[in-house]
C-alpha cells in the first residue's frame, strides 16, 4: 500500500537508497523492502533527484570513501543543503537538471534492480 512519508521516514528512505552507492555488494532486495510501501514513482524521483546527486561521486572515485553505509545525519544534511542551493539559484537548477538526466542514464540499473524486487500488491 502506497502512503506518504513523514520527515523521519523520508530520512530512512534516503538512507536505504544511498546503499546503492556504497563500495560493497548492493542488496537491492533490502532496498526494495525498505521502500516498497511508498509510491514507486516518488521513490524513483527521490533516488535520482535527491540521493544520487549527493552520493554518486562515491562510486566514481578510484578508492571510494564510503564502503559500508552513509552516515544518516550527514546524508540528510547534505541532501537538505543540495535542495536548498537548487531552490536558491536558477543556474544551480539548470546544472542539477543536467546532472539528474545524466544520473538517470548512468545509474539506470539501480532503479531497474530496486523495482524488480518490489512485491506486487493485490
Amino acid at each position: 500500500m502506497e502512503r506518504s512519508m513523514t520527515d523521519e521516514e523520508l530520512a530512512y528512505v534516503y538512507w536505504a537508497l544511498s546503499d546503492a552507492f556504497v563500495d560493497t555488494e548492493v542488496d537491492y532486495e533490502a532496498i526494495a523492502r525498505q521502500t516498497e510501501d511508498y509510491d514507486p514513482n516518488e521513490i524513483k524521483r527521490i533516488l535520482y533527484h535527491e540521493v544520487a546527486p549527493v552520493c554518486h561521486t562515491n562510486l566514481e572515485t578510484i578508492i571510494p570513501i564510503i564502503w559500508s553505509a552513509f552516515n544518516l545525519e550527514n546524508l540528510k544534511n547534505d541532501i537538505k543543503e543540495t535542495l536548498r542551493a537548487r531552490e536558491a539559484s536558477a543556474l544551480r537548477r539548470i546544472k542539477d537538471k543536467l546532472l539528474i538526466r545524466w544520473l538517470e542514464f548512468r545509474y539506470r540499473y539501480i532503479w531497474t534492480e530496486i523495482s524488480k524486487n518490489y512485491k506486487k500488491h493485490d
